[in-house]
């Protein structure tokens, strides 16, 4: 007579050998403390040094890293002295129609070159993988000279028009479009759906990921752009938001580190309030939407 021998049981917590050696442990928590602290601190250090007090050194040898004594006097000089709400409003335009247009436009080139069949596709990648190489400063005077013959210098509209789509969108939702199976586009094809059938209601939300990248990369392209709203605008009620906070380095406001400080702190949160709601959904974004050749 055999008597039944009962299952192990399964260990619920992992063993400390099942992470690596504890040398080997030790070196990845290592290195994962040292990128924390070259990504978070410059953050951390503007945010402490906003936060001081007008007696208390920002730099130099009495600088300290925590202030002293804590206010928000620096905050309250910016929002007084600078018309804040005028440039986020500025901001949130131009990032609404850049995000709009990127999306409508992105997808549907996507969908395009995901589908074979039709001439020309080939070559249409191979000038959107062209187009990247060449950097925005190349360009740049170029572009200033047609925006001005379209008479949009010193409007929005001019900030806004060369981020109306990007190469590197198109590519991304190319690529989460080729990895929808072809088997249910052909189901879909048999119970009568057309083309903008199947787009909406098979492609779209299969690149649900993938779209979320193109948001989130083109409201921080466009939210912390600098560089294009200095050459293309001039009056200050036109101002976005990094341009307008540009301004508290100029003597007129009595140059103040802090001020300065506050004002980077300001123009970032934004970002770090979208980022950190949708960091989930925007890493297996990346991952889906990989561009394929």
């Amino acid at each position: 007579m055999t008597t039944a021998v009962a299952p192990k049981r399964r260990r619920l917590m992992p063993r400390w050998r099942d992470y690596g050696r504890p040398r080997e442990l030790v070196v990845r928590y290592l290195l994962l403390l040292l990128v924390l602290g070259l990504t978070v601190g410059p953050l951390l250090w503007q945010l402490l040094a906003s936060l001081k007090s007008t007696g208390e050194d920002v730099f130099g040898a009495n600088a300290t890293l925590l202030p002293h004594h804590p206010t928000l006097r620096a905050y309250r000089t910016i929002f007084d002295q600078v018309p804040v709400g005028t440039y986020i409003r500025n901001s949130l335009i131009v990032v609404a129609l850049s995000v709009t247009s990127q999306l409508v436009f992105s997808t549907t080139a996507g969908y395009m070159l995901s589908k074979p069949g039709w001439k020309g596709r080939k070559a249409v990648w191979v000038v959107l993988i062209a187009s990247m190489m060449f950097p925005f400063e190349s360009i740049m005077v170029s572009l200033f000279l047609s925006i001005r013959d379209m008479g949009l210098v010193d409007h929005l509209a001019g900030v806004w028009l060369p981020g109306f789509v990007g190469a590197i969108n198109v590519l991304l939702m190319r690529g989460a479009f080729l990895a929808v199976p072809r088997e249910i586009e052909d189901s879909a094809m048999l119970d009568g759906a057309n083309e903008w059938q199947r787009f909406r209601h098979l492609y779209l939300p299969s690149a649900w990921g993938a779209i979320l990248v193109v948001v989130i990369n083109t409201f921080i392209s466009a939210w912390d752009d600098f560089l294009w709203p200095l050459i293309v605008l001039r009056s200050e009620s036109n101002m976005t938001l990094t341009l307008g906070l540009s301004r508290l380095q100029n003597s007129s406001f009595g140059y103040d580190q802090r001020m300065v400080m506050a004002g980077s702190v300001i123009s970032v949160i934004p970002v770090l309030v979208l980022f950190v709601i949708t960091q989930r959904w925007f890493y297996k974004g990346v991952s889906s939407g990989a561009v394929k050749l």
